[in-house]
């Protein structure tokens, strides 16, 4: 009998956050403020983990109304076009000394999918005082954005250009356990083994 365990991110303590280089001295940072995610994994063990991310790329902010909208624009993510970005997991290395873990998943922005490695941090899991079983994951990655054909930039008069290649990823997420379910159930009842989803 397999099992495995349905894990929600609880948004109230998440957060998918981003900073990239500005003027070539300094950071802009920003986050994402609507997202979810399906993950699972065998029983409790993180090592198994499964997972699907879909963020809102409207929802992107940095603080400044503006500089907001021109993100959102044809120019970046243009987000009447494309709505979403999404992860979706493929590997999942083994802890290193630190404890860090590499993820390796495919990454859609703009109608452009691009295989990338984040590294996480397992928190723990413990019980909260509602009674409610919670992971803590941080995660963190580095992607050039004109991968994706994210392009736009400015020239500088002294030299350099406005906005940076790199964007810095940095996620802080809670997860909540929403319990198991036994998937030998399912597998028998499916007709063909390659259709099952979970």
């Amino acid at each position: 009998m397999t099992n495995q365990t349905k894990w929600s991110i609880d948004q109230a303590h998440s957060e998918v956050g981003f900073k990239a280089r500005h003027l070539m001295i300094a950071h802009v940072k920003g986050t994402f403020k609507k997202f979810d995610a399906s993950i699972y994994t065998t029983e409790k063990d993180f090592s198994t983990a499964e997972v699907d991310v879909w963020i809102d790329a409207s929802s992107i902010t940095t603080g400044e109304e503006k500089r907001d909208e021109h993100l959102k624009s044809a120019d970046f993510f243009d987000v009447e076009n494309y709505k979403q970005i999404t992860f979706t997991s493929s590997t999942l290395g083994k802890p290193d000394f630190a404890g860090i873990t590499e993820l390796w998943g495919e990454l859609t922005m703009i109608g452009v999918t691009k295989n990338i490695k984040l590294n996480i941090e397992f928190g723990g899991i413990v019980v909260d005082p509602w009674g409610k079983e919670k992971a803590g994951l941080s995660i963190s990655g580095k992607i050039k954005r004109s991968d994706w054909g994210l392009v736009w930039n400015a020239a500088l008069e002294t030299g350099g250009i406005m906005v940076g290649d790199e964007i810095t990823i940095s996620c802080e997420i809670e997860l909540v356990n929403e319990g198991q379910k036994d998937l030998t159930m399912e597998l028998e009842a499916s007709t063909d083994k390659n259709t099952l989803r979970f």
